[in-house]
């Protein structure tokens, strides 16, 4: 499995990324993941009792099924906010199952942008993505990089070595690969 694959704007997703998918929890049977991904966000759940906190909102995505998220915000929210939140289908990392989009355990979760603070269970989470291999893919000042506005609910599985250098050299993945 390539963890560092890029995907953006200027990188479209491989066809085919249906492949080792699994349930991320089984709790949440329709929230799939790459095999190797799933189990790294189980066990920092399992450190965390995260499961008590937190939800998976998105996880691995078809293409069509980005195509309909990316229609739907176009309808309800207008081009600049779809741009800045909602990747074009076949440029999205949720294609790839090596992303994951968390929120807080709440009555009402927001799909596109779901609540992920700066409460404790959040940062903790954020502490110890690193060391289990995730890293916040779109972080705040890397905007201009990255192409996408800050989202401190989308990780994004590299593997432990990679977002531990990532993490220690505060880089997006778009500079680690440079």
């Amino acid at each position: 499995m390539n963890s560092l694959l890029l995907v953006n704007r200027q990188h479209p997703c491989p066809v085919d990324t249906a492949q080792d998918l699994m349930p991320v929890h089984k709790r949440y049977p329709h929230i799939l993941l790459k095999q190797e991904a799933a189990g790294a966000l189980g066990r920092i759940m399992e450190q965390l009792d995260g499961w008590q906190f937190l939800v998976p909102v998105s996880g691995w995505r078809s293409h069509a099924e980005q195509k309909k998220i990316y229609e739907d915000s176009l309808r309800d929210n207008g081009p600049v906010f779809t741009a800045q939140f909602v990747a074009l289908p076949g440029y999205s990392e949720h294609q790839t199952g090596l992303a994951i989009d968390l929120g807080l355990l709440q009555p009402e979760i927001d799909f596109i942008c779901p609540t992920f603070s700066d409460a404790k269970i959040c940062q903790r989470f954020r502490d110890l993505a690193p060391a289990y291999g995730f890293v916040e893919r779109y972080p705040a000042g890397k905007e201009h990089i990255t192409g996408i506005a800050h989202e401190p609910w989308h990780f994004r599985y590299v593997g432990v070595p990679h977002a531990e250098e990532m993490a220690r050299r505060g880089l997006t993945l778009e500079e680690y690969l440079a």
